[in-house]
């Protein structure tokens, strides 16, 4: 564990090394031109933070990284060293590394240094400034995720109250817009859900997940594919706590109909829908075939999670429909094929319908 870690570490220093060379590489995509290196601080300091965002909007994570290392060295000749635009700098490149598995310690260390200069910085002339709390807001939910990926819990929680308590004061305060507060609440409560269930705690969960969703929806839209991956969350807490006949009740209506209650204090169960709505909402935007495999195949998983003959069909279905969407795909394409099959082969025979499983394979092979 040790070892492990000490590499992570080592792996950090050498990424922070490329990213601030001046030494050109031949592989490194959207160099920056010649005009730049005569440019003022300031102007670098705005490419890199453009180059930074469109790299991650593209999951480019690792041509992010190194811009926002760029981003933190630029920050810091601009601003200085206390700065509250410097800790903006820090909690921006640990999101950065939180978006690569395996970095939260560093993400949590570059949190660690935001707070360190915002306790410095917020005294005047910087008491009255909105940004800094807007900063404090990104810097308590940074540090949360980054303890979430730690599993430390009981921090992570603590910072995100801090996150949520303080965006509310924002909001009552005029600081920030509704709209914002919606969009932050929207990844307070994802956080909070995660931090549930990385503990088991799925009926705590729920409820988050719910708010999440709420929130996308309201600032997205119903339909948009930003509500997927909330909805899958949702739908494995709901598998989780045995929510099983509500959720494929909604499946098989093929739309969601809110309503039907789950037994519990929780209210209705919004989420039987959730496999469903998020398949929907995949088809409904021209996905690939592969996408549309993946999408099938989480319906087909949570049909089979149920346990219950009656829904035999749906999960049979969403396999087949699936296995279909990659019968001819090579490569990577080619093993999610193999790999959907050998779950709806397991299927088939854990429902005792053998003889259906050797013709499956025969339909698939081509024989």
């Amino acid at each position: 564990m040790q070892e492990s870690q000490e590499t992570h570490i080592s792996n950090h220093l050498d990424e922070i090394v490329a990213a601030v060379s001046i030494t050109p590489r031949k592989k490194l995509q959207n160099k920056l031109p010649q005009t730049a290196l005569f440019q003022p601080p300031r102007e670098k300091l705005h490419l890199c933070e453009e180059k930074a965002k469109s790299y991650s909007s593209s999951h480019e994570y690792k041509q992010a990284l190194q811009e926002l290392v760029r981003c933190v060295a630029l920050t810091r000749i601009c601003y200085g060293d206390s700065h509250w635009k410097l800790a903006e700098a820090h909690v921006n490149l640990a999101q950065g590394y939180l978006q690569l598995k395996g970095l939260s310690l560093q993400a949590k260390q570059h949190a660690e240094k935001a707070k360190e200069i915002l306790t410095n910085s917020i005294v005047h002339p910087y008491n009255d400034n909105t940004d800094v709390f807007k900063c404090s807001v990104e810097l308590f939910h940074t540090m949360g995720r980054a303890l979430l990926s730690l599993q430390k819990f009981k921090e992570a929680s603590e910072n995100l109250t801090k996150a949520e308590r303080l965006s509310k004061e924002l909001l009552q305060c005029g600081r920030i817009i509704k709209e914002e507060w919606i969009e932050i609440q929207t990844q307070i409560k994802l956080s909070f859900a995660q931090v549930y269930q990385g503990q088991k705690k799925s009926k705590e969960a729920l409820p988050h997940y719910q708010e999440a969703l709420e929130y996308i929806e309201i600032s997205k839209g119903e339909k948009s594919l930003e509500c997927v991956p909330t909805l899958r969350e949702l739908a494995g807490v709901e598998q989780a706590l045995g929510f099983h006949n509500a959720s494929i009740n909604h499946l098989l209506q093929g739309s969601p109909t809110p309503g039907a209650q789950t037994g519990t204090s929780l209210g209705p169960v919004r989420n039987g829908a959730a496999q469903q709505e998020a398949h929907l909402i995949v088809l409904s935007r021209n996905p690939s075939q592969e996408e549309a495999a993946v999408s099938a195949h989480s319906v087909a998983c949570a049909a089979v999670a149920s346990g219950r003959p009656e829904h035999h069909d749906v999960a049979e279905q969403y396999f087949q429909d699936s296995m279909a969407n990659l019968k001819d795909a090579e490569g990577i394409g080619k093993a999610k094929f193999l790999s959907i099959q050998d779950d709806y082969c397991h299927f088939l025979q854990v429902t005792g319908q053998k003889e259906c499983r050797r013709r499956g394979f025969d339909s698939w092979s081509g024989n």
